[in-house]
């Protein structure tokens, strides 16, 4: 059965990847986008909580998480197939000093393999690296002078294996694949002497085709403190890299609709890029480092506590430059843990099932009118049991802020629902015959 909804998962998914707006922030202007969050539905609802485990769900994070011990349900022979996939819907109030708007939107977050086999473990597995979706205008004296509009983003495939190095320690890496395009356009509005829009107006459109490869290497540490608990530490670092960019410009005379808002193109030339040494490019993906710690009684309780560098100073575009914006190097500390009342409990389900919480504050690296742009948020999140003892329907909820109101930004407020399914199967089985 599973193997079945494998299939069909992967083709939707794949299907769907290329036609949604995965974001719908302002702040998805600078950069590549908004980078998105590498974790299932169970790290978020931790508060981005990775450094945890185990053998039966799937870790983005960390590659070394592939490998683990086998379960006692199994005879202590073989852990199991880990699938996972995950969507959310996100609900954001955007506020401003001269009022408030309200945005959505709705994707798939990812989509997970993990295989073992002997100390060994493999992953596969695609989902969204950043994503670009906004739509800005600059307004002077109650008319709009420039309208900004963006879509894209890049994806990432990976594979990836683990090892294990002992009982306690184990190392993995991840080869990533990132690809996509971003798409943006400039609209200059021209008013006469009496402040009436003129027929004609002026769009920059750009494209930009991105892709490249990149590393990710993890290690995970596991130990018995006493009887009951369990202290686990995790460490991941992704080396500097950089995305191939192909880019093209156009430039076009528009006239706009002022009922639907369609653009209608007059005239329209190619911008020569090749000339200004601009039609291939390199951007530079900034170097990654997380680490943290935590302890817990296994399969009962866990918390703990991780925290995340990226040097996103190191982030260049050369095709795009922006006035009063910079970028510094992002931090991310985040505290979660999870609750489970009875594991094995036969006479109440809701003592079987996972309750998650936690919460993170980050800097984002962005840095606009000399304000850096940060983010908190709240989340807390179930595992719902379905089908056998190992595979789970997570439920997770988060609220937070981006951004702030000083200096002419944009706060965010949002609200995240995020929905996923970890399922296990046993697909390799020992023959025993008497």
């Amino acid at each position: 059965m599973i193997k079945k909804l494998l299939i069909v998962l992967v083709t939707f998914f794949a299907i769907q990847m290329y036609g949604q707006q995965g974001t719908a922030s302002p702040y998805s202007f600078y950069g590549i986008g908004t980078l998105k969050f590498k974790g299932t539905v169970e790290n978020r609802s931790m508060g981005g909580l990775s450094i945890y485990t185990d053998s039966v769900h799937v870790n983005l994070r960390n590659p070394a998480a592939y490998v683990g011990p086998n379960l006692k349900s199994f005879n202590n022979e073989s852990r199991p197939i880990k699938f996972s996939v995950g969507a959310s819907n996100n609900s954001t109030t955007l506020k401003a000093n001269s009022g408030e708007a309200e945005v959505s939107s709705t994707t798939f977050d990812y989509m997970a393999l993990s295989m073992p086999l002997g100390d060994f473990g493999f992953g596969l597995g695609i989902l969204p690296y950043s994503s670009v979706g906004y739509k800005l205008e600059d307004v002077d004296e109650d008319v709009i002078t420039n309208r900004y509009n963006g879509q894209g983003g890049v994806n990432r495939a990976f594979l990836g294996f683990g090892y294990k190095i002992t009982d306690k320690l184990s190392f993995g890496v991840d080869m990533n694949y990132n690809f996509g395009n971003i798409q943006n356009s400039a609209i200059e509005f021209v008013y006469d002497d009496e402040g009436n829009l003129i027929q004609y107006q002026s769009r920059e459109t750009n494209r930009s085709d991105l892709s490249g490869l990149n590393f990710n290497l993890g290690l995970t540490y596991k130990t018995m403190i006493n009887e009951k608990l369990e202290l686990q530490a995790g460490v991941t670092y992704s080396p500097t890299s950089d995305l191939s960019s192909i880019n093209e410009r156009s430039f076009a005379t528009i006239v706009i609709n002022a009922f639907s808002g369609q653009e209608f193109v007059i005239n329209e030339f190619d911008g020569d890029l090749e000339a200004a040494g601009l039609a291939e490019t390199n951007l530079t993906l900034p170097s990654r480092i997380s680490f943290g710690a935590g302890i817990g009684d296994p399969v009962k309780w866990f918390l703990g506590a991780e925290y995340t560098r990226q040097n996103t100073s190191q982030f260049a575009n050369p095709i795009v430059s922006i006035e009063n914006s910079t970028f510094e190097n992002a931090s991310n500390i985040s505290v979660g843990g999870f609750f489970i009342p009875d594991y094995n409990s036969f006479g109440s389900y809701w003592k079987r099932v996972t309750y998650r919480a936690g919460f993170y504050a980050e800097n984002t690296g962005i840095v606009i009118n000399d304000e850096s742009v940060n983010e908190f948020g709240i989340s807390f999140g179930v595992g719902l049991p379905v089908g056998n003892v190992f595979s789970n329907a997570n439920l997770g909820f988060e609220f937070g802020r981006r951004g702030t109101t000083n200096r002419n930004l944009i706060q965010e407020n949002f609200l995240s629902l995020k929905v996923s399914l970890s399922l296990n199967d046993r697909w390799f089985q020992k023959r025993k015959y008497n």
